[in-house]
């Protein structure tokens, strides 16, 4: 008696990946191409995927972090193994640090080589080394599993705080196969991955008795409330109680910059006074000096509104914490608000306001001063002006005094339309969210970089060019990190730490690759310049000549830099 071969189709593991990412609408890849994904790119293409290919891993991954902040939904950052996973794997602990989500996959040596050590081509284990830099790490060794490995990762990536995953496909797996029919069976849905999770009545009373009694309340909005996109809850919310707010920076927008009851303008001021503060989507991390010190002043009580009740009473004692979602958390907020029985000082918005109207004063005259070379002021305000008639672009901005004045300076008016360098304040970033953006949402983008920062992602101006992607790049050029004043104190021939090749012409580098550059040294050629690339649509970089002078060491972080003594001769 003999057996008939089996006639069922069969299907391997590049499908079946690409399969799970399709039946979980997941139809863009940011990655770099190599030994062992090469034909799952190739594959994931030919299949209407779309794969973007970068020059560096760190930023494939930085655009997929970034897409999942804008949609809610795990961006997909593909790499080879070993170097190149360490290099996506930058990405990825920034995206798990910022609560972006991500998903890293990584091809992988196989896992009986790497136990022993046998020395396999760029063998090492990743899956360990992933553990501690991701929310999550998981490796799919047969597959049967893919389906489940991606509805694990997935629901990892997205729910409760997000983060960044890892997920390890050995070259094996990708050659395993199966009957197809089965492999379509074991892909599935997932039921509910973000359920709301509304807050204890109790802990909604407690606060609403905290902002009664309040005699100088503020909410401070964090990224986790853009993130949210509970845009329309938070402003009822904001306006009917008539709290003044501090936006951080990728929380700029979610009212607009010139809303009156932004306190923005009066940073320093309500952070020292307020008695009150309720925390929505931010955390009091180094970016708020921790709640506590010189910078909060006089004694607080907090309120703070997280998913993650791990994160209540990590820095000071909070006195009123609500643990939920943040649209679920605020709309109850609002629900229980009385107006009437809010009982804040006449005259705390009133000092707000005249402090604003002064720093924005002389903020206005900065601006308007047109030295030669420009410095960060003049340059942002040419700037400023142009990007106030697009509210619809969005702004990538990294550096040390470019990020600190651009945050202040550029106003937004729209949610999630800032991307910046965020919680761990990191540089590097700028080309890969600007790419991310830019092929994620469709819409123009505008990348405001030091020439420090620039430098870090730099070549990815050629992945620009090769996707057509509309983004104009403008890079502060002044010769060196903050400035490029310093001097050898040796008299030697090495130039300072600091210092860059003098007059650098960036533009030519976008040129090179069939972009358009643009040599600005005024702030009308820089003016025009942008407004005639926001126009066109095309990659364009500007390269913003600045005083060499102009910036501080670390821009307003100097504390944070500490300073040896002067050596002896």
């Amino acid at each position: 008696m003999t057996t008939e071969p089996s006639l069922n189709p069969t299907i391997d593991g590049f499908h079946q990946v690409i399969n799970a990412l399709k039946h979980h609408h997941l139809n863009t890849i940011f990655g770099l191409v190599g030994i062992p994904i090469t034909d799952l790119a190739r594959q994931a293409q030919a299949s209407g995927i779309r794969f973007i290919g970068f020059r560096h891993e760190q930023q494939a991954g930085n655009a997929a972090a970034i897409a999942g902040y804008l949609t809610q939904s795990p961006g997909i950052c593909l790499t080879v193994s070993a170097p190149g996973f360490l290099n996506g794997l930058t990405a990825l602990a920034n995206a798990t640090t910022n609560c972006f989500p991500m998903i890293l996959i990584s091809g992988s040596s196989e896992r009986e080589i790497v136990d022993l050590q046998q020395g396999d081509y760029e063998e090492m284990d990743q899956l360990n080394a992933a553990k501690p830099y991701a929310k999550a790490s998981y490796r799919i060794n047969h597959i049967e599993d893919i389906g489940i490995g991606f509805a694990r990762a997935i629901r990892a990536a997205v729910s409760g705080r997000p983060g960044g995953v890892y997920l390890d496909l050995p070259a094996k797996l990708l050659s395993q196969t199966m009957d197809a029919q089965e492999a379509q069976k074991s892909l599935f849905s997932i039921i509910d991955p973000v359920p709301s999770q509304s807050p204890s009545k109790e802990s909604i009373e407690r606060a609403l008795e905290l902002l009664k009694n309040a005699k100088r309340p503020l909410i401070i909005l964090g990224k986790g409330a853009a993130y949210a996109q509970a845009d329309l809850v938070i402003r009822d919310f904001i306006e009917k109680s008539k709290i003044p707010y501090l936006p951080m920076s990728m929380a700029k927008g979610l009212l607009p910059d010139n809303h009156t009851q932004s306190a923005s303008a009066a940073r320093s001021y309500v952070l020292a006074e307020a008695d009150t503060v309720l925390l929505i989507g931010a955390r009091l991390n180094w970016l708020l000096a921790h709640g506590k010190g010189k910078t909060w002043g006089k004694p607080k009580n907090f309120i703070q509104i997280d998913i993650s009740p791990t994160e209540i009473d990590s820095n000071v004692a909070i006195a009123a914490p609500i643990i939920g979602d943040i649209g679920s958390c605020v709309k109850a907020l609002l629900d229980g608000l009385q107006p009437k029985l809010l009982t804040a000082e006449p005259t705390w918005m009133t000092s707000i306001l005249e402090r604003k109207e002064k720093n924005l004063t002389k903020m206005a005259q900065t601006l308007d001063l047109n030295p030669s070379p420009m410095n960060f002021h003049s340059a942002l305000g040419s700037i400023k002006k142009i990007l106030n008639q697009h509210p619809e672009i969005i702004v990538v901005n990294e550096g040390a005094n470019t990020l600190d004045f651009a945050r202040s300076i550029i106003d937004m008016s729209l949610p999630r339309k800032r991307l910046d360098s965020g919680t761990w304040g990191i540089m590097g970033i700028g080309m890969g969210y600007a790419i991310g953006a830019a092929v994620t949402t469709g819409l123009p983008v505008v990348a405001i970089e030091g020439d420090s920062a620039f430098g870090f992602s730099g070549m990815e101006v050629e992945t620009i060019c090769r996707y057509q992607l509309p983004i104009v790049v403008i890079v502060f050029n002044n010769n060196g990190v903050y400035s490029g004043t310093d001097v050898n104190p040796t008299g030697g021939k090495d130039v300072a730490p600091t210092v860059f090749v003098k007059g650098a012409r960036y533009d030519k580098m976008m040129e090179a690759f069939g972009g358009v550059g643009c040599h600005a040294t005024t702030p009308e050629e820089l003016s025009a310049g942008l407004k005639k690339a926001i126009a066109s649509g095309k990659p364009t970089l500007i390269n913003a000549v600045i005083d060499e002078s102009a910036g501080t060491e670390s821009g307003r972080l100097t504390t944070l830099n500490p300073k040896t003594a002067p050596l002896s001769k």
